[in-house]
């Protein structure tokens, strides 16, 4: 086998998160992003020992696996892997998936629970960021996500599955609306241009619609009252299921590809709603951190609240807490919760919501774990992590372990980031000894996972 030779192969399974596996002369080859059982043809990147990189370049045969609908746009849009597969399959993977890493990295015996559906599996996502673009170097404008791949080109999704069909219509009325005017995308290598995002959410319980129009500052279409309320008036005479809460328009000039709030204005409505999760209300912003599948967030909080256990008369430390929501749902068995979380906007947005729902103990401070957990007079009875998707901090790990309470939950949305950080919480006196996985994002190859890590009263790590 050769860098930069052609091959064919049936792929034999799935590696987390997307790196099928085809055995080749005597090689295991990873070719991302494709399907268990489907015959490919491949280019080989690179070529080391008994290993293998290859670029999936065709699909010669489908897996006998694929069954389900998809969309127009499955296998160029690069937001769904598993689309084709029955969802049945899916879990099957993913739970393997999960299991073969924890096998690894736990050192002796744990219970592994298996994986939890997502209640809803299609038009599950609450919150969407389209980008505008075009589908090809100069082509007419698109609106929508990613091309596979690819930095530059948008795919239209006009016909997504893992949304509802409010989205599905905002976003072709929008792309419409713009095309007629002509109205020119901001381009990524240029930065020059105006239309950047689409940001919609939508309340899975309220039915409440959050429109929000990001652009550059390089024209001033939405500062003109007429255009604004000819843009307002277009989105408010669609045929929607739900309800347009608010319509804003938000400016970014950052050269960076994302969503960044640099001011918003309201067009219409108002710039928030609220939305119920397990009998808690939650004051959701286009920019609040919460999690996109509402329903299967129930399903990971109730597995999270069953590995807490017993906290009455505690003092539980929730860490990168984001808006809080863990925070809330303990604070009414917990003796004082305290969160900790780097975005200052999620820490106000913490406070707001435990005011709400009347919460008097809990507490949440606003910057990095790291250097918070010093300034903390409070000693936890037991913590709760909910990291980012490359884990926690080695250093803030180091200050976890050095508290040795009896029990931490970890979450992880990458598991693969869990089993990294499994290694100095064990080598701390920490065990595994429950997990679970939770599906939050059917259709793609992103899994959660809930552990509980129980301390063993060996040699401190420091």
């Amino acid at each position: 086998m050769k860098k930069g030779e052609v091959y064919e192969g049936v792929v034999s399974r799935i590696a987390f998160p997307n790196k099928g596996e085809v055995i080749l002369e005597e090689k295991t080859v990873t070719v991302k992003n494709a399907l268990p059982e489907q015959k490919i043809r491949f280019s080989v990147n690179k070529v080391r020992g008994k290993k293998a990189e290859g670029r999936l370049l065709q699909v010669l045969e489908p897996s006998p696996l694929e069954s389900e609908k998809v969309c127009g746009n499955f296998g160029q849009c690069g937001g769904c892997l598993y689309l084709s597969l029955p969802y049945e399959e899916q879990l099957r993977i993913k739970e393997e998936q999960v299991k073969g890493l924890l096998e690894q990295a736990v050192s002796g015996e744990f219970v592994y629970e298996g994986i939890l559906p997502s209640p809803s599996p299609y038009g599950y996502r609450n919150k969407m960021e389209f980008s505008f673009g075009d589908a090809y170097k100069n082509g007419p404008l698109s609106l929508g996500m990613h091309k596979r791949d690819s930095f530059y080109d948008i795919v239209t999704v006009g016909d997504c599955l893992i949304v509802d069909g409010d989205y599905r219509t905002i976003l072709q009325a929008v792309l419409a609306y713009f095309q007629k005017k002509g109205t020119s995308h901001f381009h990524r290598l240029r930065h020059q241009g105006y239309l950047r995002h689409l940001l919609v959410r939508k309340g899975a319980k309220s039915g409440e619609i959050l429109i929000d129009l990001v652009t550059t500052s390089q024209e001033d279409m939405m500062e003109q009252p007429e255009e604004a309320e000819a843009f307002v008036g277009m989105l408010l005479d669609l045929p929607l299921e739900g309800r347009i809460a608010g319509i804003l328009h938000t400016v970014n000039d950052s050269p960076a590809d994302t969503v960044k709030n640099e001011g918003t204005a309201v067009l219409y409505g108002k710039d928030y709603f609220y939305e119920e999760l397990l009998g808690l209300t939650f004051r959701i912003t286009p920019f609040s951190f919460f999690q996109t599948n509402s329903s299967g967030a129930e399903v990971l909080y109730e597995k999270v609240r069953s590995y807490v256990g017993e906290i009455r008369g505690q003092t539980v430390f929730d860490l990168y807490s984001g808006t809080g929501t863990i925070a809330q749902l303990l604070a009414p068995v917990a003796k004082k919760v305290v969160g900790v979380e780097i975005v200052e906007e999620a820490v106000e947005a913490a406070k707001k919501n435990a005011r709400s729902n009347g919460l008097e103990n809990c507490e949440f401070w606003a910057g990095d774990v790291l250097k918070v957990l010093d300034d903390l007079e409070d000693k936890p009875d037991m913590i709760v992590l909910d990291p980012p998707r490359d884990g926690v901090n080695p250093k803030a790990l180091k200050k976890i372990i050095a508290y040795g309470v009896e029990r931490i939950v970890y979450i992880s949305c990458k598991p693969t980031s869990l089993v990294r950080d499994l290694e100095m919480l064990q080598a701390g006196g920490y065990r595994a000894e429950k997990v679970a996985a939770v599906d939050m994002f059917p259709m793609t190859g992103n899994v959660e996972t809930v552990a509980l890590l129980r301390y063993q009263n060996a040699k401190r790590y420091i």
